[in-house]
């Protein structure tokens, strides 16, 4: 009431605090939750993106993994309509989910940790630098959502990295199953490769993870704020729909290059076969464009966007949907 009060006061001198203060009552306002259900809201939206987009997730796993033991001269060109056909006649139309119920094992703490630690860091960066006291400044807030959101994603990516490499390893077979289950895959690695071989490309993930999440949270922040600023009556959950679609896309390539990079390695000397790789991120990405070329980066990057672009889409959809749902209950 006093804020009211003062910015009305205030307007007839100019005008000016009146229409600050009617964009602010026009921004969403946060909504607090406790952190059982902060978590819960997190781990169920990432677990249900990735059950409704995991045929694309699939494919972009295998077309990353397309130049590893082939000659560049022998390398089709990606085409997401062939390699469906071939999964659908060769292994059925159920492999499309193969490794899933690894992925939603892994994507509900991941999601789950990767929420709840940027609104904790967005707090904390606020307080610390303190920004908020100095609420509405666009550099400040843009400043805020990508180191928040770079820390959310190294920290959540650290905590769930082996659950990331077990669902690579499971998603990339084909015809010739060499691991059987999320259990006996990391069984086999510990023995295979020792216990650090389930942290194997975890310096790529993490070098990637950290800006992607950066990026995708700033443009999903940034587009909702200005889309509730310019269209306040529009339904929030569409706004949110269309602002993760856009974010995930603006992520995806400029970070797709490691992605691709971190799913080689974390294939090096799988399932028995011959080490490529040798010398870590930089020599991988010298191989790939030596054998492939430059374009080899992108490989696959169509099959990545028809995933990413619905798939960030729901997952902010379903968690500020399950948010305001669960800020009406009692915990």
């Amino acid at each position: 009431m006093e804020a009211a009060t003062v910015g009305v006061s205030n307007s007839n001198q100019g005008g000016g605090a009146t229409v600050s203060y009617m964009n602010q009552k026009q921004q969403p306002q946060p909504i607090q939750l406790g952190t059982v259900p902060h978590l819960f809201a997190g781990g169920v939206a990432g677990a249900f993106s990735k059950t409704c987009t995991a045929p694309f997730a699939r494919l972009t796993i295998l077309f990353q993994l397309q130049g590893m033991h082939s000659d560049a001269a022998m390398l089709s060109k990606p085409c997401i309509w062939r390699e469906g056909l071939r999964i659908v006649n060769e292994e059925g139309f159920r492999a499309f989910w193969k490794g899933n119920l690894v992925t939603i094992i892994h994507r509900l703490p991941y999601t789950a940790v990767n929420f709840y630690s940027y609104d904790r860091y967005k707090n904390l960066l606020r307080s610390f630098t303190g920004l908020d006291s100095h609420p509405g400044n666009v550099a400040s807030d843009i400043f805020v959502h990508f180191i928040g959101g770079g820390l959310a994603g190294i920290t959540a990516a650290s905590a769930t990295y082996p659950l990331d490499l077990v669902r690579t390893r499971l998603a990339a077979q084909k015809n010739l199953v060499y691991y059987q289950g999320m259990g006996h895959t990391l069984r086999t690695i510990c023995r295979d490769e020792g216990f650090f071989g389930l942290y194997k490309g975890m310096g790529a993930t993490l070098l990637g993870v950290g800006p992607s999440i950066a990026i995708s949270f700033t443009v999903y922040e940034m587009l909702r704020s200005y889309c509730h600023t310019k269209r306040p009556n529009d339904s929030t959950e569409m706004v949110s729909l269309a602002c993760g679609s856009l974010s995930g896309m603006a992520s995806s390539t400029a970070t797709f290059p490691l992605d691709l990079v971190r799913r080689r390695m974390q294939l090096e000397g799988a399932a028995g076969r011959a080490r490529i790789y040798n010398g870590g991120i930089c020599a991988t990405f010298r191989h790939i464009i030596r054998s492939e070329g430059f374009r080899g980066l992108y490989r696959g990057i169509l099959a990545e966007y028809y995933k990413v672009v619905p798939g960030v889409g729901i997952v902010f959809m379903t968690y500020e949907t399950l948010k305001k749902l669960l800020s009406d209950q009692s915990f």
